[in-house]
């Protein structure tokens, strides 16, 4: 039996069984825009990324803030609007120097 259909009878059933029914994404046409106007060296690594589901430092940060002035508009009692001032102005000077960073690398 050749290596290409072992695969295939591995997949079929993996079919069989139900393995795929419940995919992410299933039934759904690819929109392959974004892989194509991504430069050729970089798909592969950006594909691995995003299919990890890899979140850059800068999202994260951006994510963060944008929690952290949601819950500043209601704080509990002074010290609580105190330590979420203090998180969000931490969390905005990471920001900053990590879009620094990236400025200076390109």
């Amino acid at each position: 039996m050749s290596i290409e259909s072992a695969i295939e009878k591995k997949i079929q059933q993996a079919i069989a069984a139900g393995e795929f029914d419940n995919l992410e994404g299933k039934g759904k046409s690819l929109d392959l825009t974004g892989y194509f106007n991504t430069p050729e060296d970089m798909r592969m690594a950006y594909s691995l990324l995003k299919s990890s589901q890899f979140v850059p430092e800068e999202v994260e940060l951006i994510n963060e803030i944008a929690e952290l002035k949601k819950r500043l508009g209601d704080p509990a009692d002074d010290n609580e609007r105190e330590a979420l001032n203090k998180r969000l102005n931490d969390r905005l000077l990471a920001l900053s120097i990590a879009l620094e960073r990236f400025r200076r690398r390109r």
